[in-house]
């Protein structure tokens, strides 16, 4: 049954009912991981693995139950959702797979064993049962040999990546035989109830996304070990300055497995076309067969390229003596600058980070290109792949736009390398372009065409290069779209800063001037925002200017309370991260369409701070909301001041509508692409809005405040907690109670907020506290003390 929270929340699962019986075989991390998926869409599925024992029959499928409740990863986006996947065994229950709408094999990538499974399946399943494989390397020609035409027919490559929840990329693939209305039915299901962005693929060797993402993190590790490159640095180039990852190359080696990756290299090598330019970077390298050999293979063993020591201390492994040195941050300065300004600038930058750089885009450029019409005549395919299965920012041909594709050709002729022919046909008006005021990509005929997405799905990043911002900084932007004033933040890690709420301000105040139907904050970035800029705290606390650090915190709370009292329909629309100032920006929003795999809290404590954008008087708010305790409010204050010591976040908005994080008439979808058309059509319906309605509170004042001390020095002299999180949550509980005071008295808005300021900065002004903030921007880590 799906709870009374799961109904308010699940806004995607009234459609699709031909796919309501599914079995998944193989219960590894990859089918556990597509089961886990299926039941947070709100449907029932059965995951079989072999026979373990007779004691225990179904020892390997519950082995892979467990594998989604792993705290650090967990595959289930609410503990409910585990109560829709039943576990059984090859023996006991494959005689139940007659009837069923799909079933999705998963085992391990041996031919034989697939096979016999899809023998088994032909002579149990019904002629309308849907049999897929997750496969990443076997063609299908392979994986169906003697198999019957009606069988072929109903048979498709469904390519999940791992993490199956937090992977985007579903590459689907059938062959000549598959009944196209399969691949249709299996597109539309894996969209809208899955949440992956589903591309077509033709049967080739490694699809899309491995074909380019293996070669490419090859090649970055081929040519970091060719031009001595530590490993640190390698990352430091191969990373966000050049709008990948921030693991780089070296450190998701460590995170994939470094013998896994080499497994991956070997099948590629095997299948790849003779003349591949991947087979220049596929031979087996003695490093890597050492680090195997000595099982140095990545994180999984806690050390590979990259380890941490007992005292937390980080390790890199130094290529040539293949020993572990301390780690030190690497400060490249044109890595900086590519990162914040212009990649062109890495690109033609002398040194040795400039060549790297350049050596491993151009050649992934090149063979991006080289791919059409061979493998795809669609770019954006290749594009999305990438950007879905690989986190990269921007794919291959976006790319080549904005460094400008005849910049990129003309150097490769003055090197006198070869200019793909679909890359000479993006010379002259480029890859992406306006034609009749919709986007277009270029064709391989030279003619571009309007991109094409499904019913529904619409991303703001390819919406915004259609429009022009009415007001735009470095930091933030608004646009209007269809009536509809749009906020968009996009500093690095969109952090906020005086022009982030600037913006926001200026936004809300031309709504209703402008005719506008209501107001959307939302981006397609990675995290939506990571909180307020902490070296601009810094700043302030280096200048010792408390007075403007007090005129940003006062502008910032009159910013999201003139969100929180607008007159108009207000969607905050966040995905990925929304933690510290981010998350105050949701929580005064009257409507909230989240990600399933949203992340929100208040982490402020961390770093010696309390929030003080509104988050202390709005969790507390929400607390008593939830209890329903608007008179005698001890209970609310409690678990307020809990979630704001610990820095508490939640995982799903599920277990934030459990934590008071999200209210009842927020929602989320499952896909992200689908997140931005859900929050327009809520703002011109207007019908989900919940204003956020805040009067006095009689607070519980001293009683309740020396309760909470008395607990916290219990917990210092247990070692729980460190002598400055106690101060840090002495100001909290001082919030949240009144602290010092005569029960009974009344807080409005306005006391809590500016109690809000008052703590933090007298927290900002200790050593302490500035001693986090530090260790956290200069070392990238958390520091207690």
């Amino acid at each position: 049954m799906i709870s009374h929270a799961e109904a308010l929340l699940y806004g995607f699962c009234s459609f699709m009912k031909n796919l309501e019986k599914i079995a998944v075989i193989g219960a590894g991390t990859m089918g556990s991981g597509i089961a886990g998926q299926i039941a947070n869409s709100g449907r029932k599925v059965l995951l079989i693995d072999m026979c373990a024992d007779e004691d225990h029959p179904n020892a390997f499928a519950e082995a892979g139950y467990r594998r989604l409740l792993n705290p650090k990863q967990p595959g289930l986006i609410h503990p409910d959702a585990g109560h829709r996947i039943r576990l059984g065994n090859l023996r006991d229950h494959f005689e139940e797979l007659s009837n069923y709408d799909w079933v999705a094999e998963a085992v391990v990538e041996r031919l034989e064993i697939k096979q016999e499974i899809y023998h088994r399946l032909n002579a149990v399943t019904n002629d309308k049962t849907i049999i897929t494989s997750n496969t990443s390397t076997i063609p299908i020609r392979l994986l169906t040999e003697g198999l019957p035409e009606s069988f072929c027919r109903r048979f498709a490559v469904t390519h999940f990546f791992n993490p199956v929840r937090f992977m985007r990329l579903l590459e689907l693939v059938g062959s000549d035989r598959t009944d196209p209305e399969i691949l249709d039915r299996l597109e539309d299901f894996c969209d809208r109830a899955l949440g992956k962005g589903v591309i077509r693929c033709g049967d080739t060797p490694g699809f899309l996304a491995n074909r380019i993402g293996v070669y490419s993190l090859q090649l970055a590790l081929f040519k970091a070990l060719e031009l001595n490159l530590p490993a640190g640095e390698a990352d430091a180039i191969f990373g966000r300055p050049m709008a990948f990852p921030k693991t780089g190359v070296f450190g998701l080696y460590d995170l994939i497995g470094i013998d896994l990756m080499a497994d991956v290299v070997k099948s590629l090598k095997q299948i790849l076309p003779g003349n591949d330019a991947f087979h220049a970077v596929s031979a087996e390298l003695p490093l890597i067969a050492s680090m195997i050999k000595n099982q140095q293979t990545g994180n999984k063993k806690g050390k590979g390229f990259y380890k941490v020591g007992e005292n937390g201390d980080r390790y890199e492994l130094n290529h040539r003596s293949q020993q572990y040195e301390p780690y030190a941050k690497p400060s490249i300065a044109i890595a900086a600058q590519a990162e914040r300004a212009s990649l062109k600038a890495l690109l033609e930058d002398d040194s040795l980070y400039g060549q790297y750089a350049w050596q491993v885009l151009s050649e992934v450029l090149v063979y991006s290109a080289s791919l059409i019409p061979e493998v795809t005549d669609d770019l954006v395919a290749i594009d999305d792949a990438m950007k879905l299965g690989y986190n990269w920012v921007n794919g291959p041909f976006e790319m080549l736009d904005m460094l400008g594709v005849d910049y990129v050709a003309s150097r490769l002729e003055s090197q006198g390398r070869l200019v793909p022919d679909f890359m000479e046909k993006g010379r002259k008006a480029g890859f992406y372009a306006l034609r009749g005021n919709r986007l277009s990509t270029l064709q391989t005929n030279a003619n571009h065409a309007a991109i094409q997405r499904p019913e529904g799905v619409l991303r703001f990043s390819e919406v915004r290069r259609q429009i022009k911002p009415q007001q735009a900084t470095e930091s933030a932007s608004w646009y209007e779209h269809d009536g509809i004033v749009v906020v968009e933040f996009h500093s690095k890690a969109n952090v906020l800063n005086q022009d982030s709420m600037n913006i926001l301000a200026d936004a809300l105040q031309n709504v209703s001037p402008r005719g506008n139907k209501g107001l959307i904050v939302h981006n397609d970035a990675q995290h939506f925002s990571c909180g307020v800029d902490l070296s601009r705290v810094r700043e302030f606390f280096d200048k010792d200017d408390l007075d403007g650090l007090d005129s940003f915190l006062k502008h910032f709370q009159e910013t999201v309370m003139a969100l929180k009292n607008a007159s108009f329909p207000v969607v905050v629309a966040p995905v990925g991260m929304s933690i510290g100032g981010g998350y105050e920006v949701v929580l005064h929003s009257a409507e909230v369409i989240c990600h399933a795999n949203s992340v929100m809290g208040l982490v402020e404590s961390g770093v010696g701070l309390i929030a003080s954008g509104g988050g202390c008087k709005e969790t507390l708010y929400r607390w008593v909301e939830k209890l329903n305790c608007e008179n005698e409010i001890d209970d609310a204050c409690w678990k307020a001041f809990m979630n704001l010591g610990y820095g508490a976040t939640t995982a799903s908005p599920l277990l934030a509508l459990e934590q008071a994080m999200l209210r009842e008439n927020d929602r989320y979808e499952i896909n992200r692409d689908r997140i931005y058309a859900s929050a327009k059509e809520s703002i011109v319906s207007g019908n989900n809005q919940k204003p956020l309605v805040r009067g006095n509170l009689k607070m519980p004042g001293k009683p309740l405040f020396d309760k909470m001390i008395d607990w916290l020095n219990e917990a210092l002299a247990k070692g729980r907690l460190m002598s400055h999180d106690t101060a840090v949550a002495t100001e909290i509980a001082t919030i949240v109670t009144g602290g010092n005071i005569d029960p009974g008295r009344l807080f409005s808005e306005a006391d809590f907020l500016e109690a809000e300021r008052r703590s933090f900065l007298k927290l900002v002004q200790t050593r302490q506290t500035q001693e986090r903030i530090m260790s956290l921007l200069d070392l990238g880590k958390a520091l207690r003390n």
